[in-house]
């Protein structure tokens, strides 16, 4: 975590591959609001989620899949508006990605533009690497989400990790 060296600067995904080169842990908290995201920032963490699981903690729901677009966007502009360090990244909603490029990339815009996050997030693996190609060439930087993976309750029944082969992790990749 950086607040340990004092450093002041903006986190960016350049300062974050600087900081897994050189073997420094990276502090990452998940915030849904203003009050919250001002905290984590002050207390040096280096990226904040704004996760889907506000679904959960939020608004009640059972599972992460009934969050839109526009919940997302309102909480990820919250959260961006009390950033001065951290990078922010919000998570890409279950139905915003995954029918095709073309909405997935509509749906990174749309976040991009309207919450001011730095990064996004998705959930999965090569069945949505065309999704995630159209993100990237259009210079949305992204994080993904493997192994456990909450918008696949339905597929999979249960939040069981998965993957914890190398073989099956291969297939992730």
């Amino acid at each position: 975590m950086s607040v340990h060296n004092e450093d002041s600067r903006k986190v960016t995904t350049h300062r974050l591959t600087e900081m897994k080169q050189r073997n420094e842990k990276i502090a990452m908290l998940t915030a849904y609001d203003y009050s919250m995201a001002k905290l984590i920032d002050q207390a040096g963490m280096d990226v904040i989620l704004v996760g889907d699981s506000a679904s959960n903690v939020m608004a009640g729901n059972v599972t992460t899949l009934p969050i839109t677009l526009d919940q997302m966007i309102y909480h990820g502009k919250s959260v961006a508006k009390a950033v001065k360090r951290a990078l922010v990244v919000v998570d890409m909603p279950f139905g915003s990605y995954q029918g095709n490029s073309r909405e997935a990339i509509s749906s990174a815009i749309r976040i991009m533009k309207e919450t001011h996050a730095d990064a996004l997030k998705l959930e999965g693996g090569s069945e949505i690497m065309e999704s995630v190609q159209r993100i990237l060439s259009a210079g949305i930087p992204i994080m993904g989400h493997l192994g456990l993976t909450p918008q696949s309750i339905n597929k999979f029944g249960t939040y069981t990790v998965r993957a914890k082969e190398e073989s099956e992790a291969k297939k992730l990749i």
